[in-house]
């Protein structure tokens, strides 16, 4: 592909070069550009792009993009920094926009080709792809899942660094489900991926917001609230159909941001002012599986179904998934079945064991989770409920006093240790956890190591009780201010199972 065809759609200032040399990739890391490549200089919360633009001359990037009025280049540098690498430079009014036109231009638009549907909101985004994800692939589409625990074409798993994707990695991902027959998309879009651009020119068939809740602030997320709302609301402006939990306390807000934008709402929910409710929701265990049955009423059709994940809040995402797929052109066998089927990774997922007790990793990682996971817990089990967690570093510190004020109130023991820690003291952040359970005179203990927690949980549960390994959920690392190590809830509750178990043989 020329650099002139390249550009076909993206408004450019030609600074140096010409736009008949072919381009053979599209990159944001200088590292990675070579003979033929075009770099775009996007500045980041962290670092600033344009300052590698020398790295990706120096590899043979044929295309340099950057930015007007950048902090670090003027055009005059840029031209002579170019003209003895022989390379073509444009400036556009947003490199990260232009990354997104590029990116789309280069991989031959797979957007056009797929059925996009996004997901948005605080909490549910992963269960609710999940769920589309399985009904779709029941009723015979092979799928792509774009999101936080990893991305998927049919059955291949692929890494995911991000939520949403930078828009050349995304674009990318795009064209190889195009190659490999997928004809829908599901994606998680983060509020980061709206204020980013990295969906920028996606056109989704069906947009989802689930729910709204203080997460995200601060340090290289969002200033406050309102920005994080905004950008959430950022996905009507790219959607076709809106589809939106009802019974959120932003309905009003969500509703006139729909509408604004020109986007046919559906909603959905517990109460008659949605158009798809579910009502008669009863705790139950099918095929094994501890979930919840509830029946639905909706101008489409009605009956009672089974969600393969327990609590109400699961409902509320079940419902999201039945619109989606109904939309999407699923019939009810398959919605029902992918319903009663589905798993979703670090999302209540189930800890197989023989000691009578139930042990189940989950995402939860702010105050409004963990309180869900909670209480839903209170209702299915006869047991006690013993919660293992932490708070990761370099985050807001309020989400510790308040997930500390939560667990107090709602376990029946809490093992507090560390999550990620990054750069700060874990000690520092459990002793912050503490301060608020103590509030509460919830019975707790510390254990920093979290390997040693979960093993100390599992073997203080007696039969029936259950063991809630909350904050980690899917992520397989942890993060420490010198060091980066594998770690996994779900291997760590297994091994501990295993010791356990071989000690109290031993015992006998």
């Amino acid at each position: 592909m020329t650099i002139e065809r390249l550009l076909e759609n993206t408004p450019y200032k030609l600074i140096a070069g010409s736009l008949t040399k072919d381009i053979t990739s599209v990159e944001y890391d200088s590292r990675k550009a070579v003979p033929g490549s075009c770099f775009i200089a996007v500045k980041g919360f962290t670092s600033d792009g344009h300052g590698f633009i020398s790295t990706a001359l120096e590899n043979g990037a044929s295309l340099i993009v950057a930015e007007e009025g950048n902090e670090v280049f003027t055009e005059e540098d840029l031209k002579a920094m170019a003209e003895p690498k022989d390379a073509c430079v444009i400036t556009v009014p947003d490199s990260r926009k232009a990354s997104a036109y590029l990116a789309a231009s280069f991989f031959g638009h797979p957007e056009n080709s797929l059925h996009m549907i996004g997901v948005t909101g605080t909490k549910g985004k992963t269960t609710i792809t999940y769920m589309i994800r399985n009904i779709l692939e029941k009723s015979g589409k092979k799928t792509g899942l774009i999101g936080t625990v990893c991305n998927m074409i049919g059955d291949e798993k692929i890494h995911a660094a991000h939520t949403t994707p930078e828009a050349r990695d995304t674009y990318e991902l795009l064209a190889k489900m195009v190659s490999e027959g997928a004809d829908t998309c599901i994606m998680e879009v983060s509020s980061q991926g709206l204020k980013l651009d990295r969906v920028y020119g996606i056109n989704y068939e069906i947009g989802c917001f689930t729910n709204f809740y203080e997460d995200h602030i601060g340090g290289n997320e969002h200033p406050d609230m309102e920005d994080y709302f905004n950008c959430k609301m950022k996905l009507w402006q790219q959607s076709e159909t809106a589809v939106v939990n009802a019974d959120i306390p932003e309905i009003a807000e969500v509703t006139a941001s729909v509408m604004s934008n020109n986007v046919k709402l559906i909603t959905y929910g517990l109460t008659d002012l949605c158009d798809i409710m579910a009502y008669d929701l009863v705790p139950g265990i099918k095929n094994g599986v501890s979930g919840t049955y509830f029946n639905i009423t909706s101008p489409w059709y009605c009956g009672r179904f089974f969600a393969a994940i327990p609590g109400e809040f699961n409902v509320y995402n079940a419902l999201c998934a039945i619109t989606v797929a109904y939309l999407a052109g699923a019939d009810t066998d398959s919605i029902r079945l992918g319903l009663e089927t589905v798993e979703v990774p670090g999302r209540l997922q189930p800890v197989r064991n023989d000691l009578g007790i139930t042990v189940l990793v989950d995402y939860a990682h702010n105050a409004a989770s963990l309180e869900n996971v909670l209480k839903t817990l209170k209702k299915v089990g006869e047991g006690k409920v013993i919660t293992v967690f932490g708070c990761g570093g370099d985050r807001s510190h309020t989400r510790r006093f308040e997930m500390g004020e939560v667990a107090g109130k709602l376990s029946d023991h809490t093992i507090v240790t560390s999550d990620n820690p990054r750069t700060e003291d874990p000690d520092v952040i459990i002793g912050h956890i503490v301060s608020a359970i103590e509030k509460t005179d919830g019975s707790f203990e510390t254990e920093p190591d979290r390997a040693l927690a979960i093993e100390k949980a599992i073997d203080a549960a007696k039969p029936g009780d259950i063991v809630l390994i909350a904050g980690k959920g899917h992520e397989d690392y942890q993060i420490f201010k010198d060091r980066t190590i594998h770690f996994d809830d779900c291997e760590q509750a297994s091994e501990a199972i295993d010791r356990i178990r071989r000690r109290r043989n031993d015992q006998d």
